[in-house]
């Protein structure tokens, strides 16, 4: 009756068992801590622990960080998509380009929609399976430090037994009142007791040492080879992030098309050096600065042909070419 009142599967020797294994390891810190009891120390798993606690706080402030910022990208997204479509609402459909401005707002969103579940998928569920391991190893060290000051207690056990063995001068008060003729069968019961003790002391220490040594010799392992698996995992993150630089050039592109002066050759225009622009009549071209304005002759302008620009983006083909052979859009 007494079993119906604990948990499912908890007996009242398990729960006893429970309780006694607390109070044997409390008992053995407080000697450890007294003085009075040595402790197995092992200086390399415990710089290693320092580093998984390190390394597990590292990684979770990278995964706050990375919320945060997939949340602002999400909103800058929203942001950008009611801006766009505004500037393509009040561009009017007679206006020059005007397909080619809404295809660049479609383009805008589709990029930023891309590259937030490029974050997800290669950055954000990377780091959360990264961090998933770290909670078990976590639970295993808190295990092994616990086995640890079980073998620490049964091998103090276990020593105490043995030099607890009497010589013959060790008698108790027990065996001198004990007539002659019961003596020996005293001290062989005795003899059995102790030897008893110290085959009982030896299998808890042999158990105890088992249970630590498998545990130990997982985690001797795993800590170091997932210390030195960060590298690797933040340059795969900090590679993902910086797929931002190719949203960039979408933004980009839209203020080249709304800032940029568009002209249109009026005539063929053959290049007569490598840094000119050669057109063909009917051909716009985007008008831009020059990267030094004092290289700027008169009558020269800096540009690129706007369907070089709309296939090849930032890597069109730039060159001067004379004014006076184009008219202002």
């Amino acid at each position: 009756m007494a079993e119906m009142g604990m948990g499912k599967g908890v007996t009242a020797g398990k729960l006893a068992s429970n309780v006694q294994k607390k109070l044997t390891r409390a008992q053995e810190k407080v000697m450890q801590k007294l003085g009075k009891a040595d402790e197995t120390r092992d200086v390399a798993f415990e710089e290693g622990v320092i580093n998984f606690n390190k390394q597990y706080t590292e990684g979770s402030k990278l995964q706050k960080d990375l919320r945060a910022y997939l949340a602002a990208v999400q909103t800058m997204h929203e942001s950008s998509k009611n801006l766009q479509e505004c500037l393509s609402d009040m561009y009017e459909p007679e206006w020059y380009g005007k397909d080619d401005l809404d295809s660049i707002v479609e383009d805008t969103d589709v990029l930023w929609t891309d590259f937030h579940q490029k974050l997800v998928d290669n950055a954000l569920i990377s780091m959360d399976t990264y961090l998933g391991q770290f909670p078990d190893i976590k639970s295993r060290i808190a295990k092994r430090d616990r086995k640890l000051v079980d073998y620490d207690s049964a091998r103090h056990n276990h020593s105490s037994t043995n030099k607890g063995k009497k010589g013959k001068d060790g008698a108790s008060l027990l065996e001198r009142a004990t007539p002659v003729w019961a003596q020996g069968i005293l001290s062989a019961h005795n003899i059995a007791q102790s030897n008893l003790s110290r085959n009982q002391a030896e299998d808890e220490l042999e158990r105890a040492q088992k249970v630590f040594e498998e545990i130990n010799e997982d985690l001797q392992e795993e800590l170091p080879s997932l210390w030195n698996s960060r590298v690797g995992f933040y340059i795969s993150t900090f590679q993902s992030m910086s797929g931002f630089e190719e949203k960039k050039s979408f933004e980009t592109e839209l203020c080249y098309f709304l800032h940029c002066v568009q002209v249109t050759t009026m005539h063929d225009y053959a290049a007569n050096d490598s840094d000119e622009l050669e057109m063909k009549a009917g051909d716009i071209v985007l008008v831009v600065a020059f990267d030094n304005p004092e290289e700027q002759d008169e009558g020269w302008l800096m540009g690129m042909k706007q369907e070089d620009w709309i296939q090849n983006k930032q890597s069109s083909l730039k060159g001067v070419f004379p004014e006076n052979f184009t008219s202002r859009l």
